[in-house]
């Protein structure tokens, strides 16, 4: 292989659970020219037997590094050392659909002008049951999308689950990769960034899932309520300074982000057993106004994803109660 067409980078940590999962469904898309960089980050339990067992199958390039508690560093090597024109993220807690690379790649061959490909998900429990569908807010394919637009939406709350994009791998570098600084909204800032310089296509079927579980990084580091909001804050902050949008527009779209990330913070208090800032919550939701509560509920997504964690919950307790 001269150069694969992709490169799906996968970082792990103590991934046994579901790690499985994820390199059973890239092993069913059947594709040969591409290559899986896997950055583990020092791994105790049976991560890397399985790696190692699945390399026969798969061409996977294990890179093992000493602990440092960072998906984004290790995500960040893995684009370093990638070879494939296009690039795209697998966590080992995810998992594609069958036919999602066949799918892609038809598109991306239809429209190689556009450098970021999004497409909507699904989300499941820890047994791969789905709890609902993860959209987003934006027009579908064919329509090529302009950066104004997307980003638009996207400041407002980050609606592009991990396993949704490929993207060409020139722009991931020309933007500087992730943000290491960032333990929750790498990603989120990382597709501003690419959005910001892009087009960018959405296919509107889902072609992956997105697993939630109470053992996943963010979910267990979104308990340092302070630091959460602190980067969701930052990012806001950082690429509503340099969008070109209306400065009117620019105003009700900070005001949205505000809210969106009040409600964020009030969602980790509750799930953390700490007390939410109701009354704060309340006045910043009043303070958008109907357009803005329109606004909000269209491109936040917050139905689907108080959702999906509502039926976890629920079934978590479920299953407590009949032990």
């Amino acid at each position: 292989m001269v150069q694969p067409w992709l490169s799906v980078l996968m970082p792990t940590c103590n991934g046994e659970a579901y790690l499985p999962f994820a390199l059973d469904s890239l092993l069913d898309q059947q594709e040969t020219d591409i290559e899986c960089i896997v950055v583990d980050d020092g791994s105790t339990d049976t991560t890397l037997l399985i790696l190692h067992d699945y390399q026969d199958r798969l061409p996977i390039k294990i890179v093992q590094k000493e602990r440092q508690g960072n998906w984004v560093t290790s995500t960040n090597y893995a684009l370093s050392i990638a070879k494939g024109k296009y690039v795209c993220f697998l966590h080992q807690d995810d998992l594609w659909f069958k036919d999602r690379l066949a799918t892609l790649k038809k598109i991306i061959k239809q429209f190689p002008e556009v450098d970021f490909f999004l497409h909507s998900c699904k989300f499941i429990d820890t047994n791969n049951n789905p709890l609902g569908l993860w959209q987003c807010p934006l027009p579908s394919l064919p329509q090529i999308i302009k950066s104004e637009l997307i980003m638009e939406k996207l400041l407002i709350q980050n609606f592009i689950s991990i396993p949704a994009p490929i993207f060409k791998r020139e722009i991931a570098l020309k933007v500087g990769g992730l943000d290491e600084i960032f333990w929750y909204t790498a990603d989120w800032d990382f597709w501003l960034k690419i959005a910001a310089c892009s087009d960018t296509l959405y296919y509107p079927k889902p072609l992956a899932g997105f697993r939630i579980h109470p053992d996943s990084q963010t979910m267990v580091r979104s308990s340092y309520l302070q630091d959460f909001r602190k980067q969701m804050e930052s990012v806001v902050e950082k690429h509503l300074a340099v969008w070109n949008g209306h400065e009117s527009l620019k105003k009700s779209i900070f005001k949205n982000a505000l809210f969106s990330i009040e409600a964020n913070v009030s969602m980790a208090s509750i799930l953390h057993g700490q007390k939410p800032h109701l009354f704060r919550l309340m006045v910043t939701f009043l303070s958008l106004g109907p357009s803005g509560w329109f606004r909000y509920f269209r491109d936040s997504r917050i139905r689907e994803r108080v959702s999906a964690r509502l039926k976890v919950r629920l079934k978590t307790r479920y299953y407590s109660i009949q032990r």
